[in-house]
């Protein structure tokens, strides 16, 4: 019998790196307006005009709301979410954003309200916070000249080094241990957090105490999506990159297996389930030889846990916002931000990641497009409304993501848009050598184990499955190649045989 995995409110629909949320029930405008009136301090007796709502975006795991209240500030975003992994990742979202705001400059929301329970008219968890000013840079990295977009990026250097140093004082502003913060037990709350919940009233919101300081059980899709949020796996805060992997791994290798199964017990199989069989053996075989290699790379003991920093994994252009001058106004969307291990720090931005490209494409070599779509325009002018995308968090999708071409194929963009990276990561690199001496040796001593990360994030999306293993095993036979190298081309056969040979 297959495994209930819903919830009050929550359904899943496919299976593996198709398996998305669903909405069984919907949060109503009234409802959401309610809400926020009483936490924003509307008397009952103002108009509807004195607070508002509409409809913004629809996202993986959430809905955003915009709240205009004109008596109260101006306008709000309201997030509503799925109870994917009920409470924690709601309480996650706010203690993170509250100590960012507390011990750097990153401009990030500030949080009005939120409940992490159903048990408001809503129905489901929300969080109520800032709209921040500002666009998308995705929709204005194309108008931004060069000298802008390394600003920019500068910027971006100097906050990460904050965040570097934003955990405890006492401990050269790390922290200790993997996992998100803000998810104690309800046993480990503060009293100060207990009086809070439910409570009413504007700017009385503390997710700080000691307890919410530190790393708990961590928040991220691996862990909770469909059947994974019921495995028995370790869920941290974990000690070391060993056991933050290792159950990676574990969620990883029970889907698969209990797939297999599935398949092999039904009375009704058919010839076409063998491509799924397939894959699930092929996903298996990957997940069980990075299991062996882990404890090659990472120890499994250690004396005090990990120091660990905070750490953006979606820092993409979408959600970084900027002005009309591409100056940087907000860094948005903190759902299941964790504290990770120094060496995952080491990586590039994700919108500093791409292919190498030293030569700057010339635009005229590249086939003109005439386009059909009178509608692209950067999806609207520079004065429409679309600039509230960014209030309360981008992860989701915020806005149609096409862009006005100029009347040019899409490769010249995709080319442009790498050289530009490959530029852009040197102006980083040399940031960051001037405010974390050591940059470049810990570049140096990460690099196999962001390798190895990706390499399980990869198996565990199922992509590139017989080239993951073709890393794998050249790792084992300590014939170091970079991932993306071997994602590109592969390893030949005869250099394989040619590394094997010499082990022996």
């Amino acid at each position: 019998m297959a495994m209930d995995i819903s919830r009050p409110g929550l359904g899943w629909d496919g299976t593996g790196p198709e398996r998305t949320a669903r909405w069984t029930s919907e949060p109503t405008i009234a409802s959401i307006a309610a809400v926020a009136r009483r936490h924003l301090g509307i008397p009952a007796s103002a108009p509807d005009s004195a607070c508002t709502v509409s409809f913004h975006a629809a996202g993986a795991f959430s809905r955003l709301y915009v709240v205009d209240s004109p008596s109260e500030g101006g306008q709000f975003i309201m997030r509503v979410s799925l109870p994917v992994d009920p409470a924690r990742k709601t309480r996650g979202e706010v203690a993170t954003l509250q100590l960012v705001r507390r011990r750097t400059d990153l401009p990030v929301p500030g949080v009005v309200a939120f409940d992490d329970t159903s048990g408001t008219e809503i129905g489901f968890e929300w969080v109520l916070m800032e709209l921040m000013p500002g666009r998308n840079a995705y929709y204005r990295w194309r108008r931004m000249d060069m000298a802008q977009k390394e600003t920019l990026v500068v910027r971006v250097a100097d906050l990460q080094a904050q965040l570097y140093r934003c955990g405890s004082p006492a401990d050269g502003g790390f922290f200790r241990g993997i996992g998100t913060l803000g998810t104690a037990t309800a046993e480990e709350e503060d009293d100060d957090e207990k009086n809070f919940r439910g409570k009413g009233g504007r700017g009385v919101v503390s997710m700080l105490g000691e307890q919410q300081q530190q790393p708990g059980q961590i928040v991220s899709s691996v862990f909770f999506e469909g059947p994974h949020y019921h495995y028995a796996v370790p869920r941290g805060p974990f000690r070391c990159s060993h056991d933050w992997l290792r159950a990676h791994l574990l969620i990883i290798i029970k889907e698969h297996t209990t797939s297999l199964a599935g398949s092999r017990d039904s009375d009704h199989e058919k010839e076409q389930d063998s491509p799924d069989r397939e894959y699930a053996e092929g996903v298996l075989r990957v997940a069980r030889k990075l299991l062996r290699l882990l404890p090659k790379i990472f120890p499994s003991i250690v004396h005090l846990d990990e120091r660990t920093v905070l750490w953006h994994d979606q820092l993409s252009l979408m959600n970084m916002l900027v002005d009309d001058n591409g100056r940087l106004t907000a860094i948005i969307d903190w759902e299941c931000i964790a504290t990770v291990p120094r060496w995952v720090a080491s990586q590039m931005p994700e919108f500093l990641r791409g292919a190498v490209r030293e030569e700057k494409p010339d635009r005229s070599r590249y086939t003109d497009v005439v386009s059909t779509d009178s509608s692209s325009d950067e999806t609207g002018t520079e004065d429409d409304d679309s600039s509230v995308a960014g209030g309360g968090g981008g992860r989701d999708g915020l806005l149609d993501d096409s862009l006005d071409n100029e009347g040019k194929t899409e490769l010249y963009w995709i080319h442009l848009m790498e050289y530009e990276q490959t530029q852009l990561r040197k102006v980083y690199s040399a940031r960051m050598r001037l405010l974390r001496p050591g940059w470049d040796a810990d570049l140096e001593e990460a690099a196999l184990k962001v390798d190895f990360l990706d390499a399980v994030l990869r198996c565990n999306a199922g992509f590139y499955l017989k080239r993951l293993e073709q890393w794998v095993d050249a790792v084992e036979r300590r014939e170091y190649v970079r991932l993306a190298e071997v994602l590109r081309i592969g390893i030949r056969k005869e250099r394989a045989a040619k590394g094997k040979s010499s082990t022996r």
